[in-house]
This record gives C-alpha cells, sequence and structure tokens, in this order.
C-alpha cells in the first residue's frame, strides 16, 4: 500500500495518542508501571486493530477525492499510525513481544468509490470501540485513561464519517427480549 507523500509520519504527535507510559500523551511517570495480563491480552487486541485500521484507511484516503476529505482521511491515518505506534511501545516496555501486522487484511466489502470508502472508515472506527470498551475495562490508571481517550475519538470519528451511534459505544446492544415489560401481578418476571 502506498501513502501519500504528504501524510505525516508514524512517529509524528498525535493528539490523544498514548505515551510510552500508557498514560496521557503528556504524562512522563519515571517507572511506568507494567500492564496486567489481561491488559496485556486488551493491548494486543488494540494493536491487532490499528494495524488492521491503518490498512483500511489506506484505502479510505486513496479513494476519496483530493480535497478535505482526502485530508481527513489522512488525519485519521496518521492517528491510528500513532496509535499503534505507541502501543508497541507499551507492549514492549513490558517486556511483551507486540503483534505483527499481518500481510494485509480482508475488508468487510468491496470499496470502489468514495462513497463506500466513508462508509469503511465508519466501520472500522465502529469496530474499534468495542476493542477500547475492552482496553478500559482491563486497563488501569494511565492506560484506562489513554483507552478511553481513544474510544471517546474513535466515536466521534465513526459519527464524523456517518456512523451509527450506540447509547454504550463499544458495547453490544442488548437484544430485545420479547417477555421485557410483561411481568406477573406481583411484579415478577414470568
Amino acid at each position: 500500500m502506498t501513502v501519500p507523500a504528504d501524510t505525516p509520519s508514524a512517529g509524528a504527535p498525535s493528539a490523544g495518542a498514548p505515551s510510552a507510559d500508557g498514560g496521557s500523551p503528556s504524562s512522563s511517570p519515571s517507572t511506568p508501571n507494567p500492564p496486567s495480563a489481561g491488559a496485556t491480552a486488551a493491548l494486543q487486541a488494540a494493536l491487532a486493530a490499528e494495524h488492521a485500521a491503518v490498512y483500511a484507511f489506506g484505502v479510505v484516503g486513496a479513494k476519496v477525492p483530493p480535497g478535505p476529505k482526502r485530508d481527513e482521511a489522512r488525519a485519521g491515518y496518521a492517528a491510528h499510525q500513532a496509535r499503534r505506534d505507541a502501543w508497541q511501545r507499551i507492549l514492549a516496555a513490558a517486556g511483551a513481544t507486540p503483534a505483527a501486522a499481518a500481510p494485509g487484511y480482508q475488508l468487510p466489502f468491496a470499496v470502489p468509490d468514495p462513497a463506500a470508502a466513508g462508509r469503511l472508515a465508519a466501520e472500522v472506527e465502529s469496530r474499534l470501540t468495542a476493542v477500547y470498551a475492552d482496553l478500559v475495562a482491563a486497563g488501569s490508571g494511565g492506560l484506562r485513561m489513554t483507552a478511553a481517550t481513544a474510544l471517546r475519538e474513535c466515536v466521534l470519528q465513526c459519527a464524523h464519517w456517518g456512523g451509527a451511534s450506540t447509547a454504550l459505544p463499544g458495547l453490544a446492544e442488548p437484544a430485545a427480549s420479547p417477555s421485557a415489560g410483561s411481568a406477573s401481578a406481583s411484579g415478577s418476571p414470568r
């Protein structure tokens, strides 16, 4: 995949990108706390999802015409690169081997035109909300805050690209129960 020449480098700072300590981008404690096993697994999942997002945003950028939407796609590409790189640093600092990117990724649908590219961007951001909800749940301290910020950014970007919002981003919508609302005279469910 070719990245446009004026795309910011992967090392460029990005608002909301996690710092190497798992805290906010501006925090710099002298000795970071290593993540728990559950947080490490959630970090690996976030890293794998960001690898896929970088790939997908390369496709998005290639399919939208030059102008504001292309600039937005480049900004998304750079933000996902920055988060991917930060997750790699955090995992390496914790002694874990960061998951490598796959050579390619299966897109959820064909992307023949700019409209489909916008839908892909929204879908990627929507899928990332679940990954970041898991990282929020597994993490603690600065890592949890950084994951919550990433979750928020994905929700906002999903909406920006035309995706649907949910009451609790990153969590599955509860299935409507056919018996919901039907209770016996005593008030207890049947």
